[in-house]
């Protein structure tokens, strides 16, 4: 089994419009939900992908059941939510179908009480003795300590279950001191913590603040992998158009479902970016175009840096 962890979880409502354009009315043509927060949209991948997975987090209020109810659709997804007296958060986004581009909302989340965050560590530590790796993803909801992560990942880490953080801010400085086995920011968030905006040097750089491997997202680029067995960067063969919502969690999905599976880098690299632009594909976070995969699993240029 799969560990996820969504501490802010979401309603990922999705608007298509034929042209998006500033201060104007709009006739939505399409509209989809789904449960969503980045771990939510890495479980369903990996489970779109034969992997057993259990998804935990927070979920409260109204929002929080329709997120729970959408959940129970996603076959080999285990609920392990914890509940929270605050409302789950929304997002919302609105794919311009001339373009391509998606403009995206997001809603803070709910409250997290002391208790309720004493909860969830319980359930998160019974979690892990089943886990074979665990995936820490996304921003923190108003409450929750910004060392979170750092906790999490050391509880991980004393139960020996490998770690992937995808965060930002102070809460991926301090989880990548707490040693987890990768970190895959993008670029900005790279920078950020490294203060370089030269991606080879940030990536050397993070994986010395303490991360075992650093895989950071270039967009269009594809993916660049410091680690102690080497490095790379892996590139889809050309840029793809589309809704980007989610590509970075389906890279996450690639590497850790690799990881598990014992494959080594340059398939981890290889699976991570074929997910990844294939997702760019599919209408909704969470979901990847299968055939966008095969195609371009089998022609990702991998380059030694």
């Amino acid at each position: 089994m799969i560990l996820t962890v969504t501490l802010n979880t979401a309603l990922d409502v999705t608007h298509h419009v034929p042209k998006l354009i500033p201060h104007a009315s709009h006739r939505v043509t399409t509209v989809t939900e789904r449960a969503g927060g980045k771990g939510l949209n890495v479980a369903r991948v990996l489970a779109a992908l034969g992997h057993e997975v259990t998804a935990t987090g927070f979920a409260g209020g109204r929002t929080g059941a329709v997120v729970r109810e959408l959940l129970a659709e996603s076959p080999r997804v285990t609920d392990a939510l914890v509940p929270c007296a605050g409302s789950t958060r929304r997002t919302l986004a609105v794919v311009d179908r001339t373009s391509g581009d998606t403009t995206q909302f997001n809603e803070p989340g709910p409250q997290i009480g002391s208790a309720e965050w004493t909860a969830f560590l319980g359930r998160y530590e019974a979690l892990l003795t089943g886990a074979a790796a665990v995936a820490l993803c996304g921003s923190l909801p108003p409450g929750v300590p910004v060392g979170a992560y750092a906790t999490l990942v050391r509880s991980a880490r004393a139960a020996g279950v490998p770690v992937l953080l995808d965060t930002s801010g102070e809460a991926l400085r301090r989880g990548v001191a707490a040693r987890p086995e990768m970190i895959k920011p993008n670029a900005a968030e790279l920078a950020e913590l490294t203060g370089s905006r030269e991606p080879l040097q940030a990536t050397r750089d993070a994986r010395r603040r303490g991360a075992h491997a650093v895989v950071t997202s270039l967009g269009p680029g594809g993916l660049l992998a410091a680690t102690a067995h080497g490095t790379w960067q892996a590139a889809p063969p050309r840029a793809l158009t589309g809704n980007p919502t989610g590509a970075g969690d389906s890279a996450v999905a690639g590497l850790l479902s690799a990881l598990t599976e014992g494959l080594d880098w340059p398939d981890r690299l290889t699976r991570a970016v074929a997910l990844s632009a294939a997702t760019v594909h599919a209408p909704t976070a969470g979901e990847f175009d299968p055939r966008t995969y095969e195609q371009v699993r089998g022609s990702v240029t991998l380059t030694t840096r």
